[in-house]
Formats: structure tokens, C-alpha cells, sequence
């Protein structure tokens, strides 16, 4: 079934797709798929003239996926391409929102050393863990802190698996972990 002109004859071809779509006809809905890609191209293009080919394939795709999740509505009295022009409204106008938010936000920049001038890299020997000083530390802290930091970032255990060989809960388990740490540091001298 391969539709003659705009005027009634492609429309109504494909409200007789749509229709067979709906009631199974896989085959209906390929060829309805395969007959309303080009248009929806053309019509993308006309009506959003500076978008890339990427853009409007996305904006296609957008349309194409809508109609799957949306096929169920489609009245199959009334005229297809009004209601496909709908959904793909609907689409552009979300590509184009999308694409203006994320034009706003970008900068575009020819020479990278303008903006980030070569920053020197710290060496390496900045800052060397002392083992030592940690397991002291590790050592000092209250009971709960210490089997929380033992189970989680040294015997690398789950929060499920280490809630079950202490009896505390997840949460409890979180808390003790995050407030070592911070202690831990403090202790250590690395605050940030």
C-alpha cells in the first residue's frame, strides 16, 4: 500500500495502516513506519531550517517513539497526518527548547589555553600516607566508628553484609563510616 498524494488519498492510506496497526498487523505498522519517515524529515527541516541532519534524526526518532507509546489513541475515524503533525509539534518544539538551553549554557572557545592557562601539576610527594599514623588513628576512634570503618574500607564489605556482622542498621552503618572520616581527618591533619 503505497499512498499517492497528500490530499486524501496518503492520509486516508494511512489511517488504514494505523487501524490494521492496532488491531496487531505488524506488517501494517512497519510499512506505516517506513511511508511517514520521509515527511517527518522534510517537515523537520522546514520548520527548524538551522538544525543539523542530527538534530532533526532526533527529533524523527522522537516522533517515531511517541507515536509507538501513543498509538493506542489515535481515533481511526479521523485523519492520520493532522494527528502525526501533532505529536511532531509537539517534539521540535521540545528539540528546540533543549537545544536553546543547552546553546545557552555553552561557550564555544577556539584556543583552550585562553580560558585554562597551563596550570603546574603538584608532584606526587606532596602528601604520602603515613600507614602507621592511620592504624593509630583508625585505633582511636569510639568502638562503633572503628568495626564501621574496618568492615567497610578495609575488609571492603557491603553495607548488607557489614549491618549483618554487626547488628547495625545500613543507615547507623553510613553515619559511623561518614563521621570516621571526618575524624580521620581531622586527626591527620587533612582536613579538606
Amino acid at each position: 500500500m503505497t499512498p499517492t498524494d497528500v490530499s486524501g488519498g496518503e492520509d486516508s492510506a494511512w489511517s488504514r495502516l494505523m487501524a490494521a496497526a492496532q488491531r496487531g498487523d505488524g506488517a501494517s505498522y512497519v510499512q506505516l513506519l517506513r511511508d511517514i519517515t520521509p515527511l517527518l524529515r522534510r517537515v523537520a527541516r522546514r520548520r527548524w531550517p538551522g538544525a543539523g541532519a542530527d538534530a532533526i534524526e532526533d527529533v524523527v526518532q522522537d516522533v517515531l517513539l511517541s507515536l509507538h507509546a501513543v498509538r493506542h489513541t489515535y481515533s481511526p475515524g479521523r485523519p492520520f497526518e493532522p494527528w502525526l503533525m501533532s505529536i511532531l509539534r509537539h517534539r521540535l518544539a521540545d528539540s528546540v527548547r533543549r537545544s536553546v538551553r543547552h546553546s545557552a549554557r555553552e561557550v564555544a572557545v577556539d584556543n583552550l589555553e585562553d580560558i585554562a592557562p597551563a596550570v603546574p601539576v603538584p608532584e606526587q610527594e606532596d602528601w604520602r600516607p603515613d600507614h602507621d599514623a592511620l592504624h593509630r588513628a583508625i585505633s582511636d576512634l569510639p568502638p562503633a566508628q572503628r568495626r564501621a570503618v574496618e568492615l567497610l574500607k578495609m575488609k571492603e564489605l557491603s553495607l548488607k553484609e557489614a549491618a549483618v556482622e554487626t547488628g547495625m542498621s545500613i543507615t547507623a552503618l553510613k553515619v559511623a563510616t561518614h563521621r570516621a572520616v571526618k575524624s580521620l581527618r581531622a586527626m591527620l591533619g587533612r582536613d579538606g
